[in-house]
């Protein structure tokens, strides 16, 4: 009856500080969170700080018209000084309008072309016989407008490579920024220079008639005004642009409407670069690589001593409350049988192993006690009892039982 009582008078306890305990009011909650508040206001300023100069310092990439650092003005009045006419084109249609024999094209951002697009350039600068420059093409858009040119999925790992190659303006501008994509070419009088283990950086490849040809150019570094004062950039820059009187600079726009017509989109996985692509292998490698590492492995169980010695009482009230809060008056019967039964088969000589078997521990007891066995069945293997005043006779009758073995 203790053991039962016990657990409503503790339990009690916490409900009643429960219910005196108020929620923290409105002033406490913006005071323990106000300095959080505060990370996320300045994380957020930040972000969009660093947004705003992200795009105002590379705002126009590759325009010839741009000062910025990024942009190509530069080389764009180094041109003009030499007789050079510069125009800007930002449609499929007006490139294809202005290529021709004095002319050379160059495609600043040849992968933001459309399949379609792509085959409609190049039907149309394979016969112009002007030069047509292909700036950092990928493997999305070499083989259809250089038919006969793969990109290499590995980029070049230094930037500044020399030409080692026959090409009279790689011979007289000497090392330039060209590292970048790398290229194969299966044209055999095609030109081959800059290479970057073995694969060429930039490739020339005459026309199979007439006077034009298409010069492919691994990284468009040459061309950043901040870059074309170095090395031989600004010679290789203007021999390559330079060839004709007329340079038409095409900056594929991805609302020319000739990009909406029918023919093959880019997916998801065509829009990343392939360096992405082996990057995020890499990475999971190595996260499963450190989670093998990191992983625990469990050895052979330890014997530890506790850093608290616990009193059996305290035990037994705090299960007998858990069955209790749980109303399990099943497994609290069972455990005390079970208990009772262990405690029991050694004073009457029955082993341990076979103190839960009624065929062998009930006519031990009887042969003892001299009682009923019928009983003594009921009392230890019999069922859970139907409420808690049941449990408590339980209880004592297994307390009795025991004091009457011992004694005898």
């Amino acid at each position: 009856m203790t053991t039962e009582a016990t657990p409503t008078t503790t339990s009690a306890a916490p409900t009643a500080a429960g219910t005196a305990t108020s929620t923290p009011p409105r002033r406490q909650l913006w005071t323990r969170s106000r300095g959080i508040a505060l990370a996320v206001v300045l994380i957020l300023a930040a972000a969009v700080a660093m947004a705003a100069v992200r795009s105002t310092t590379r705002h126009g990439d590759l325009d010839p018209r741009s000062p910025d650092p990024y942009g190509s003005r530069a080389v764009a009045q180094l041109l003009a000084e030499r007789g050079v006419s510069t125009r800007v084109v930002t449609t499929l249609d007006e490139a294809r309008a202005a290529a021709g024999p004095d002319t050379t094209l160059l495609v600043a951002v040849p992968d933001r072309l459309t399949h379609r697009q792509q085959d409609r350039l190049h039907g149309t600068t394979a016969t112009s016989g002007g030069r047509t420059v292909l700036l950092a093409a990928g493997s999305w858009s070499v083989e259809r407008l250089a038919p006969g040119v793969t990109a290499d999925p590995a980029t070049s790992g230094d930037p500044t490579l020399a030409p080692h190659c026959t090409l009279p303006e790689a011979r007289r501008a000497g090392t330039a920024d060209t590292g970048g994509i790398r290229y194969t070419t299966t044209h055999l009088d095609a030109d081959s220079c800059y290479p970057s283990e073995r694969l060429a950086t930039l490739l020339r490849i005459p026309a199979a008639s007439g006077d034009g040809d298409t010069v492919v150019l691994g990284a468009p570094d040459i061309l950043y005004n901040d870059r074309l004062d170095e090395q031989g950039n600004a010679s290789l820059a203007l021999q390559l642009l330079g060839s004709r009187p007329h340079l038409v600079w095409y900056l594929p726009s991805l609302s020319d409407a000739s990009a909406t017509g029918t023919g093959e989109r880019k997916n998801f996985l065509d829009l990343l670069p392939s360096g992405w692509l082996w990057a995020t292998l890499q990475l999971f490698v190595a996260a499963v690589l450190a989670a093998f590492w990191r992983a625990r492995r469990f050895g052979p169980l330890v014997t530890e001593r506790l850093p608290v010695a616990i009193r059996a009482s305290e035990t037994a009230e705090g299960r007998a409350r858990l069955y209790r809060n749980a109303n399990a008056r099943d497994r609290a019967a069972t455990a005390l049988r079970a208990t009772t039964r262990t405690r029991l088969a050694p004073l009457v000589g029955v082993p341990l192993a076979r103190a839960h078997t009624p065929e062998a521990l009930l006519p031990a007891l009887s042969a003892h006690l001299s009682g009923d066995g019928q009983a003594l069945h009921h009392l230890l293997f019999g069922p859970p009892p139907g409420d808690d005043a049941a449990l408590i006779r339980l209880t004592d009758q297994l307390d009795a039982l025991e004091r009457e073995v011992r004694r005898s």
